[in-house]
């Protein structure tokens, strides 16, 4: 798995930006003379070769729960819905936020790859490894007592008992989850993915296995489905800490553990905070749906139904602004491609997807009607994801972050329950207003991006990345 530099040497680019001053702001317009198609179809390349597997390791990373919440839909409609409840209490209090705050790393340790200053990206990792175990010690606690909190927010009895048992077996999964973040930034901001996929595709398959040997061989049901995700977890940080530790592609990037990660705290939390904002505001809002759906007539059905940016921060820490233009562009396209596709092939299967979590025919059919919806949402949210990325790489946490407030607790909640709950949409009231939410954050983000000045993104890119180095020296 050797890993080489990939960093784009591209010479002729000519686009031209011009900023012009309209009304209260600054507005961009850009002019577009490409020579010819060879820099579009070399950065496209360049694109799919990093887009492609990290879409790979998003994907199993996010399937392990996955799988899990698959074999205790084979339990029953009350077990299923009980750790589909727990997982979506998880999610909100725990695994968002981690998976939030390692945004901060894409910005910190993409600019100062693209930079070249690699010894501190090992230096931001065991930074925000130290950050985000110290954070693990609350969420655990929290956790413990997930059933009387769920209790005590009206929720069913007998779910919110089921709910309580399955988060406290996921405890021990909160802190291998937030190292794993951190690895996969440190090798992503290097482009050096395939350690990613091979490691987390071999804890995928191990992860269906040991799931069904606890839950079905040692009879452990909920609790054996909950304990395998923190085993995985744990065996997927494990092999890349060996690859990390051992492999000549890190030797620049990785040296022993440096006292120098113990300083400048601060400086993270400034950057890591509302990046965790900036997805847990978005994130919460689909989970706070799955809450709201346990007060529908049919609570067990509902809730069972709701349950189921490396490339900018590298140009622009190396000081190429306009590559980085080019860079979003791309990615813009490939986000419509892949959300379109994903889309079609969801309403295409639309009957199927309902089996693998369930036998329970009434699920089944209910989950086929609501997934065109689904489609939608899905559609929009991947142009969103890839504006976010976007974000996160040019460090615009806080700006994404009020977006994603407005756009989601002042349009998509209220929205959510007005339909559901006063013009009787049921469940799918409550992901139409979601819809509404994040075309409304799309659209800003997009309006933003379009606007944006990339010659002096790159100069904050260089300052931030500079202005970290000489605290630490």
């Amino acid at each position: 798995m050797e890993h080489q530099d990939s960093r784009p040497r591209v010479t002729h680019l000519s686009l031209q930006v011009v900023t012009s001053e309209k009304g209260n702001g600054n507005s961009l317009s850009l002019s577009n003379k490409y020579g010819d198609k060879s820099d579009i179809i070399t950065e496209l390349k360049k694109q799919l070769h990093l887009a492609g597997p990290l879409v790979v390791v998003s994907f199993l990373q996010f399937s392990l729960q996955m799988i899990s919440l698959m074999f205790v839909g084979h339990l029953g409609q009350v077990p299923l819905a009980s750790a589909s409840l727990a997982a979506s209490f998880a999610g909100v209090t725990g695994f968002s936020l981690m998976l939030g705050m390692g945004g901060a790393l894409e910005t910190f340790c993409g600019q100062a790859y693209g930079a070249e200053m690699y010894h501190m990206l090992g230096v931001y990792t065991q930074r925000a490894m130290i950050i985000f175990t110290l954070m693990g010690i609350p969420v655990s606690i929290l956790w413990a007592f997930t059933g009387k909190i769920l209790a005590l927010l009206k929720q069913d009895s007998q779910i919110s008992a089921g709910a309580g048992l399955y988060a406290r077996w996921l405890i021990p999964s909160i802190f291998p989850y937030s190292l794993l973040q951190c690895q996969v930034r440190f090798l992503q901001a290097q482009k050096n993915t395939m350690p990613l996929v091979i490691s987390t595709g071999a804890t995928t398959l191990c992860h269906a296995l040991v799931c069904w040997t606890l839950i079905f061989k040692f009879g452990l049901g909920n609790k054996g489905a909950a304990l395998s995700n923190g085993i995985s977890y744990w065996l997927n940080v494990l092999v890349l800490a060996l690859y990390i530790k051992f492999s000549p592609t890190c030797q620049k990037t990785w040296k022993s553990f440096s006292k120098e990660a113990m300083k400048n705290f601060y400086a993270f939390l400034r950057l890591a905070v509302p990046s965790a904002f900036m997805l847990c505001l978005e994130f919460w809002s689909y989970e706070f749906l799955v809450l709201m759906s346990a007060f529908l007539p049919n609570p067990k059905l509902e809730t069972s139904m709701m349950s189921i940016s490396t490339r900018v921060s590298n140009e622009l820490g190396s000081g190429k602004p306009h590559t980085a233009q080019l860079a979003v562009r791309v990615v813009l396209f490939l986000g419509v491609v892949g959300g379109l596709l994903t889309g079609l092939i969801a309403v295409a299967v639309r009957n199927v997807w309902g089996h693998i979590y369930t036998n329970d025919k009434e699920l089944v059919k209910y989950l086929a009607s609501v997934m065109p919806i689904l489609a939608a949402s899905n559609f929009i949210d991947s142009i969103q994801g890839v504006l976010s990325g976007c974000a996160r790489g040019c460090g615009w946490q806080k700006t994404a972050a009020f977006i994603c407030l407005g756009a989601y607790y002042f349009v998509g909640l209220p929205t959510a329950i007005i339909l559901t709950f006063f013009l009787h949409f049921g469940g799918k009231g409550l992901w139409i207003g979601i819809i509404g939410a994040v075309t409304l954050q799309t659209t800003l983000l997009l309006l933003i991006t379009l606007r944006t000045n990339w010659e002096l993104e790159a100069t904050k890119a260089r300052e931030r990345v500079g202005g970290s180095s000489a605290i630490l020296s």
